[in-house]
């Protein structure tokens, strides 16, 4: 694009700045021409995060009503289910392949757990510890518990054909000191062989390294943050373990013959895997009870982060899981959940870096709300009386409960009297054993993560195999299939803009080389736009030089601040700011050069109530960088009406997060790239392609404004390696930054994919020695692949690295220069 900018407006535009300076035509007064006057009372930034944060949880509220579990109407209703449930289990990451001949049981002693009888001569049995294989590294544990009769003789007599009860009982079970610790031994005394599978729990001893850090991370928050950019979940490991431990008891006869009843019991946390796995599997299971855990999910985004799902609500709330479950009879328990005020505290030793998030007990109200809407489902499949509500039991699997699992299966499960729990002998598990059961588990999980994280470059190889790099016009075609892609993947679109961009300013800096102007621009405004609740806007400071002349257009940088910054922070040239250090007033010094410099407020400051954000829409498809771009593509049509602006040479130049922004916003932001103008925005026409000739009456569709170049500075590396390993101290794992991890990217684009979805625009990085984000030889590594790309595209010049002594910061020498050549702009003499 820069290669084809007209020589004679460099020329205009170099004898322009020589005209004094009566001739500048820069606004300098309190409002930019055009614009209303900006009234804003709280910092720009707050207003922001505050507006998207609300938004967020509107278009959770509003999905509900979106989900109608289409596949039940479909014309083809078998084929459009399996269709479903195939997207169910990608999105909770249970997409291994489940072996297909299970090791046989294996029996492991359980130190200390031996059987005990009680007063009225019943024999409970902990009869051993079972294993089975899963996947590739993945094996599954369980205790089972057999009750038993003393004979006359004084045998031990077990029931025939038992039933058998697959728990998934809430980790909190384990911990001896819950009213429910005695449920297997409950339901082995009902008649039934209990099996309760080992769930990750919520203790923090394996959650680190010991050449790293130790944490305050759960281990459930652990393995998610290791699984989540390689599109794996801590419950879609345990829907897997589970759905192999079905395919086994199934396969298996030494405990059962075919006839025998499966029945899936889940509590707090287990009730969230066990309606997965009757979701994925029903015919594998006659009945389903889940307690203390069924309702509205409009408010996942409180809970730990543990149970985000990407993409869940878009299609799939508890009422729709539900559907998925028919026609196996479910068993609905409003009971109370093991309650958690937030992540545990941490130890001596430990770092606090744990998400925040709470488990209340779903309310009663919400319950029956989601109760209605299965209700609904259930009976369009005709299978409305498989489906029962339990409120407010007393205890899990209770009286009422047991009747109803007895008339659907046929069943006579007989209650045992309070009489007979209380004299039962039970003796503790061995602190030893519950250890051992969970590091086992652990270690096999961080290794699968590790595992992938190895094979995952050859995964995105294949994926990118096709890239026709015979030509620059060969690649064009084929760029925007990629960049939707990569788009629809892990960032996720927001609607188009609902507005114009209806922009209100106000001059914040007056000196002598330059004025500026802070900006508000509407995206998705509410009815009645406030502080309060504005909505979704995009903002920053306009920088324009005090030379402008008429007729001038000048191209413009976009200097991006990074966590936690704000526009004034790559302004600023006061070296006893902690900002300087790292943006060396970088905007200030590019608008002294004579480019107009924008600096946008972008959403991740604020610490939680940022990374909320990221909660609030990831259970839509959604990531604070489905805000970030539509911010910057308003941002860019503003910019490219302003009669001094060629929007043909506006670049972006970022830092830190703001170099996150450089691979994930320009990329997407190409005129080839389907944005058409939405709404009535007075661009200048020769700014934009046409599509076609216009008709009077009907709208034009122009192609964006787009970022004619993009820098990376400060944050370009191995990306998928900082955010999954367990095993480096530059690993994301074990910082505070929870909201970092991208759903599955692993599997489809690291930072030298995205890179090349800037060509043929130029492309640089900006890196010193020094900076801790990542080491040298992660950088150069990942670097060789742009540079490869953009050399076999025959414009090897047009992307660049630059390696300095330093840290974390601008440099503003190799960079600047690339500026000026690309975007034909004279360096000062």
């Amino acid at each position: 694009m820069t290669r084809q900018l007209i020589t004679a407006s460099l020329l205009l535009q170099l004898c322009l700045q020589t005209s004094s300076a009566q001739d500048s035509v820069t606004p300098t007064g309190d409002v930019l021409p055009k614009t209303k006057k900006l009234e804003l009372e709280e910092p720009l930034d707050v207003v922001m995060v505050r507006g998207i944060s609300k938004f967020a949880e509107r278009e959770l509220h509003t999905a509900r009503e979106r989900r109608t579990a289409p596949w039940l109407a479909a014309k083809d209703p078998k084929a459009a289910t399996a269709a479903a449930r195939q997207r169910l289990r990608e999105n909770i990451g249970a997409v291994d392949p489940i072996t297909a001949d299970p090791s046989p049981w294996s029996s492991v002693s359980p130190t200390g757990m031996q059987g005990a009888f009680d007063d009225s001569g019943d024999l409970v049995t902990y009869s051993n510890l079972l294993r089975w294989d899963v996947t590739e590294g993945i094996s599954g544990e369980a205790r089972q518990y057999t009750a038993s009769y003393k004979s006359p003789s004084g045998q031990a007599v077990t029931q025939q054909n038992p039933p058998i009860i697959i728990l998934l009982a809430d980790p909190e079970l384990d911990s001896n000191n819950t009213a429910e610790k005695n449920l297997p031994q409950r339901l082995a005394h009902m008649g039934a062989v209990v099996n309760q599978i080992v769930m990750v729990d919520r203790n923090t001893d394996y959650s680190g390294h010991s050449d790293i850090k130790q944490t305050n991370m759960t281990h459930r928050e652990f393995v998610y943050r290791l699984g989540f950019n390689m599109g794996r979940h801590v419950i879609g490991y345990e829907v897997e373990r589970t759905l192999a431990f079905i395919n086994l008891i199934k396969k298996q006869e030494v405990l059962t013959d075919s006839d025998t009843p499966v029945i899936l019991v889940g509590t707090g946390e287990g009730a969230v895997v066990a309606q997965y796995v009757a979701a994925l599997a029903p015919n594998s299971i006659d009945a389903v009870i889940l307690n203390g855990y069924f309702s509205s999910r409009e408010n996942v985004w409180e809970e730990p982060i543990y149970r985000n799902v990407w993409k869940q609500l878009t299609e799939f709330g508890d009422a729709e899981i539900a559907s998925l479950i028919a026609p196996t009879p479910l068993i609905i328990e409003a009971g109370k959940a093991p309650e958690i005020d937030g992540p545990p505290a941490p130890k001596p030793g430990q770092a606090k870096i744990a998400a925040p998030g709470v488990i209340d007990s779903p309310r009663l109200k919400d319950v029956r709300q989601e109760f209605g809407r299965a209700k609904g489902y259930y009976a369009k499949a005709n299978n409305a009386g498989q489906l029962h509500l339990v409120e407010s039991p007393k205890q899990v699997c209770g009286p009422e409960t047991i009747k109803i699992l007895n008339e659907s299966l046929g069943l006579k499960l007989k209650m045992p009297t309070e009489a007979a729990m209380n004299a039962l002998k039970v003796p503790e598990i061995n602190p030893e054993v519950l250890q051992g059961q969970q590091k086992r588990l652990i270690d096999e999980l961080v290794r699968h993560t590790q595992m992938l994280l190895a094979r995952s470059d050859k995964v995105r190889a294949k994926l990118w195999k096709d890239v026709d790099r015979s030509s620059v016009e060969a690649w064009e075609k084929q760029a925007p299939k990629y960049r939707e892609m990569v788009y629809n993947s892990f960032i996720g679109k927001l609607d188009p803009a609902t507005v114009g961009p209806n922009p209100r300013t106000r001059k914040v800096i007056d000196e002598e080389t330059h004025v500026g102007y802070e900006v508000v621009l509407d995206l998705h405004p509410t009815e009645k736009w406030s502080e309060d609740d504005p909505g979704v806007f995009a903002g920053g400071i306009l920088l324009l030089p005090k030379d402008l002349k008429k007729g001038e257009q000048r191209p413009v940088v976009v200097c991006q601040h990074g966590l936690e910054g704000i526009p004034m922070d790559t302004i600023t040239l006061d070296e006893a700011n902690r900002a300087f250090r790292a943006y060396k007033g970088f905007s200030t010094q590019l608008v002294k050069r004579g480019f107009i410099v924008y600096a946008p407020q972008n959403p991740y400051r604020g610490y939680d109530d940022f990374r909320v954000l990221q909660r609030k829409s990831n259970p839509l498809g959604r990531s604070l960088f489905s805000y970030i771009i539509p911010q910057h593509r308003q941002t860019l049509k503003w910019l490219a009406s302003l009669d001094y602006v060629d929007s043909a040479r506006i670049a972006f130049y970022g830092l830190s997060y703001g170099g996150k922004t450089a691979v994930r916003v320009p990329p997407f932001l190409a005129n080839d790239f389907g944005f058409s103008a939405e709404l009535d925005i007075p661009f200048r026409s020769d700014s934009f392609k046409i599509d076609g000739p216009s008709k009077k009456g009907e709208p034009v569709e122009l192609a964006p404004p787009a970022y004619c170049l993009s820098i990376c500075s400060a944050d370009f590396n191995e990306w998928i390696r900082k955010n999954v390993s367990a095993e480096d101290r530059y690993s994301y794992i074990y910082t505070g930054e929870y909201e970092i991890f991208e759903w599955n990217m692993g599997h489809v684009a690291n930072y030298a994919e995205l890179s090349w979805l800037m060509a043929p625009r130029p492309f640089m990085v900006e890196r010193g020695h020094d900076d801790g984000v990542a080491p040298d030889e992660w950088v150069g590594w990942e670097f060789a692949k742009v540079r490869r790309h953009y050399d076999k595209l025959g414009i090897g010049e047009d992307t660049e690295i630059e390696w300095f002594n330093g840290p974390h910061t601008i440099n503003g020498q190799g960079t600047f220069r690339f500026l000026h050549k690309h975007l034909n702009w004279p360096e000062p003499k």
